[in-house]
């Protein structure tokens, strides 16, 4: 037997020789915890509201939502030791920077800030929906805790395991939240949404394990390195997988034609996790899409750049078409209407993706970044005013909302402003800046028809936008009370407010993203 193991017997065998590496002490690394501290925060935050639920009496349970709030609050505090230096990372494989799985970049920090902060908003937005619907306090404020944590990750992801691993972290809590509505839609809209989402996740995985058959790496950086010098008996292969992973990511940020889901998912799922949807996860998706086409797939540049261009002018102009065709006596209009403007908004935001692809540098990327916070602030704003609204119409006709200003006029104003913004009319002048600097990626990538379409679409949006406005203001068939506003929801209306008008007043705090490098 000795000599089978090795001819000199067992105690001549180095331990080391069996082993993948050389130094295997050199795996040991230290984890750079204040990089990490924003997801991991909202993680342990979870786990202690999930905790907590069990421990606290049926009394106390009302105590959980504002422990939701604070843990969110305290992982967007984390942000702020990260901000004004270099790029931090961890969990780094030996060779450099670009074996990293986790970077807190200029990049990571903008998306993270808009994944929190839109958490936080939706949180507050919640409070009184779990109490007022009777909704399962631990379960709904873990869910949405655990789907803010994947949103903090995926930013900051360097390697396409981490990724997935966090887009999905993202998207399965937010199958129970939308199915937490008992109205009879709930479970048919978390239906609508699982099946496309675990659609997208096939596809993706099937574009990922092709592409790193291809490159033998799930590295970032690596795999755009390899993709430059894949042998030629691998670049179908290649090519194939990077087409299918961004088809999977099409998936998640609701661009057409896999954009079927969106109407339907918000109009039945609680107001609060509809405006999550729409600001969280498809800030979630568009940063997962933003790395891998300017990481992964850059020696495909022009290629992708020309598939994000046609996909940003189909998704816009459907999206604002279908809009145009919401009726205002159907119900759920106002939500409806939100949903199929949210489709518009991501051909808006797919603009700047597919710039970088021509311009052959990620700088127009921070465009992308610079709409998405200011759609993120004025949209979440804009579904807490339907939440007022459905207090007192649960239908949220877009017809309830005629003579709003007579019966609450402060959020009359505060939904006037946020479509002025949305539509990019002053005075609502952070959504103005924010589609100028849209077009100008666009114009200076050499995409002037794309350009021009965005300019006709901007158009007919302004029609649906200032339709509503105008129902704000006509005095309505009939005098409805009312309702009073709970705090935290007034809280909610006043911070989002303010926020916007600040921006509006000095859009330089969020354009000035544009202006530096992201990665």
């Amino acid at each position: 037997m000795t000599s089978i193991l090795h001819p000199l017997g067992p105690a001549a065998v180095n331990p080391t020789s069996l082993l993948a590496v050389a130094h295997p002490g050199a795996l040991i690394q230290s984890i750079d915890w204040v990089a990490i501290a924003p997801p991991l925060i909202a993680a342990l935050a979870a786990l202690l509201v999930l905790l907590a639920d069990l421990l606290l009496p049926e009394s106390r349970k009302r105590l959980l939502g504002p422990l939701a709030v604070g843990g969110l609050a305290l992982a967007l505090l984390a942000l702020l030791p990260l901000t004004g230096g270099a790029a931090r990372s961890t969990f780094c494989l030996p060779g450099g920077a670009g074996n990293c799985s986790y970077v807190a970049d200029h990049f990571a920090l903008a998306f993270q800030l808009l994944a929190l902060g839109g958490a936080l908003i939706a949180a507050l937005l919640s409070l009184h929906t779990v109490d007022e619907e009777k909704l399962p306090a631990g379960e709904y404020w873990f869910l949405l805790l655990s789907s803010a944590a994947g949103a903090a990750l995926l930013p900051a992801s360097r390697d396409l395991a981490t990724l997935v691993i966090a887009l999905e972290v993202v998207s399965l809590p937010s199958f129970a939240l939308v199915a937490f509505k008992r109205d009879g839609r709930g479970g048919e809209a978390a239906l609508k949404f699982f099946l496309s989402s675990v659609t997208a996740t096939a596809v993706m995985l099937l574009g990922v394990s092709f592409v790193y058959a291809a490159t033998g790496s799930l590295h970032l950086a690596a795999i755009g390195e390899g993709l430059a010098h894949v042998p030629a008996q691998l670049k179908p292969l290649a090519e194939a997988g990077a087409a299918l992973t961004l088809v999977g990511f099409a998936f998640k940020v609701a661009a057409v034609p896999f954009h079927f889901w969106v109407p339907d998912t918000y109009a039945g799922a609680p107001l609060p996790v509809a405006g999550y949807l729409s600001v969280v996860g498809k800030a979630a998706g568009f940063a997962g899409l933003a790395l891998v086409t300017n990481l992964a797939f850059r020696p495909y540049g022009h290629t992708w750049g020309l598939l994000l261009a046609v996909v940003a002018a189909v998704t816009m102009t459907a999206g604002n078409v279908a809009a145009l065709r919401q009726r205002a006596d159907s119900a759920q209009g106002a939500v409806r209407l939100l949903a199929w403007s949210s489709v518009a908004q991501a051909g808006y935001l797919l603009v700047p993706l597919a710039a970088a692809g021509y311009a052959g540098t990620a700088h127009p990327l921070g465009a992308t970044v610079a709409y998405a916070l200011i759609y993120g602030l004025v949209n979440l704003g804009a579904f807490g005013v339907a939440a007022v609204v459905a207090r007192t119409s649960p239908a949220n006709r877009l017809d309830d909302y005629q003579g709003l200003f007579a019966r609450n006029r402060w959020a009359a104003l505060a939904l006037a402003f946020f479509l002025l913004c949305l539509a990019g009319l002053p005075p609502g002048v952070v959504g103005l800046f924010g589609k100028v600097v849209v077009f100008q990626a666009a114009v200076n990538a050499g995409l002037g028809w794309l350009a021009v379409l965005m300019a006709v679409n901007v158009v007919i949006a302004l029609y649906y936008y200032l339709l509503w406005l105008a129902k704000l203001f006509t005095p309505g068939p009939q005098a409805v009370p009312a309702a009073r506003v709970p705090r935290p929801l007034a809280a909610t209306l006043g911070l989002t407010a303010a926020v916007a008008v600040l921006l509006s007043v000095a859009p330089q705090l969020v354009l000035q993203v544009v202006s530096g490098t992201l990665f």
